[in-house]
């Protein structure tokens, strides 16, 4: 019986289709291959004939998809010999970041928002080693304040702006592609700075004008109400939402993303926080797929356009989960039920409770 291949990671499976050179060395922690998961409970309860298949991302190696674009943009800064990367964070950036400069044994600049980030993404970002810089402003105050570090010190930006970030995260929907063995007719996705939707549509491009597939999906970006640019048709200055990934009013690929919505006849939406939510939990227990809130915004806003038919029955659908739902343990807790009461340990007392809640 023959040995069978090792995956060791995205760039590895798809150096052909990036820019990199055989004497590369490679910053990698095995990211991408996240495996695509067919809904079965929730297409039933909205009673619609539509295929939905969510592209789990929280499962790549430190919990988001930002591991695919990280592991490229560090292997990329390493190779032109650079010692440091920088990266303004509303959490998951931040954590892909530290954990893929100190596999490379260089330093990570990041910033964050002052008491506006989930404490599962700062504690990762920590313990990676990064210097972590709180600033008394939102995002795109620090994403500002990176470009015009980058302009100085010997640091590279490892934001969406870094072009290697757009080629990794373009992979993602090579792996959509070869698993379904054709293009989605709707891929859904929450949109924040927008660098992931234009990501996606690069890939998608690719292996359509290769001759690999004959059709691409319509791209459909959804946004927190409280977050939606794309939806005001401007900049929003003071974003708010629960979703804290998406929690960006300036985002960085406002041009990009408006070409890839014009280019696939697709849309912007956008939820409201208390539907996002709703999404997240029931996604967790009616699926057993556990998502951070933002993540959650890209079924949330497919249930809504499926029930009202502007995704039409009969659809493939793809939905991003962007990443894990232990990234924001506190907003989950907060929607759940506590735990029973603490009882003796006792067969008649646990028996009890049990039979209970099986009426």
């Amino acid at each position: 019986m023959p040995f069978r291949t090792r995956y060791t990671g995205l760039i590895d499976k798809y150096r052909d289709r990036l820019p990199v050179h055989d004497d590369t060395r490679i910053i990698s922690l095995g990211e991408g291959n996240t495996p695509l998961v067919r809904l079965h409970n929730i297409p039933r309860m909205l009673g619609k004939d539509v295929d939905i298949y969510i592209k789990y991302e929280g499962l790549n190696p430190t919990g988001s998809f930002k591991d695919r674009g990280m592991t490229l943009a560090v292997t990329k800064a390493v190779e032109e010999g650079s010692k440091a990367i920088i990266c303004a964070s509303t959490g998951n950036t931040s954590a892909a970041a530290a954990a893929y400069a100190a596999r490379a044994g260089i330093t990570a600049f990041v910033l964050i928002p002052d008491g506006k980030i989930a404490l599962g993404k700062l504690a990762q970002a920590m313990m990676h080693g990064a210097v972590v810089i709180q600033i008394k402003g939102n995002f795109d105050a620090g994403m500002q304040l990176v470009k015009e570090v980058g302009e100085d010190a010997p640091v590279t930006i490892v934001n969406s702006i870094n072009p290697f970030r757009i080629q990794g995260q373009k992979t993602a929907a090579f792996e959509i592609l070869e698993e379904l063995g054709s293009a989605p007719d709707f891929h859904c996705i929450p949109v924040g700075n927008a660098g992931n939707i234009t990501a996606h549509w690069m890939g998608y491009t690719e292996y359509h004008e290769h001759g690999i597939v004959n059709s691409r999906p319509r791209m459909v970006g959804y946004q927190a109400a409280g977050s939606a640019p794309f939806m005001r048709g401007k900049m929003v200055d003071e974003p708010e939402t629960v979703a804290t990934a998406i929690r960006i009013g300036h985002p960085q690929s406002w041009d990009k993303a408006w070409k890839v919505q014009k280019e696939s006849n697709g849309w912007f939406d956008e939820c409201t926080d208390e539907t996002i939510l709703a999404a997240q939990k029931l996604l967790a227990e009616e699926e057993g797929i556990f998502c951070e809130p933002a993540s959650a915004t890209s079924l949330a806003g497919a249930m809504q356009d499926i029930e009202t038919g502007k995704i039409p029955e009969g659809s493939k659908i793809v939905c991003t989960l962007t990443g894990h739902g232990l990234k924001d343990p506190d907003t989950a807790i907060r929607q759940s039920a506590a735990p029973v009461k603490a009882v003796e340990a006792t067969l008649e007392q646990v028996k009890a409770i049990i039979l209970d809640n099986l009426k």
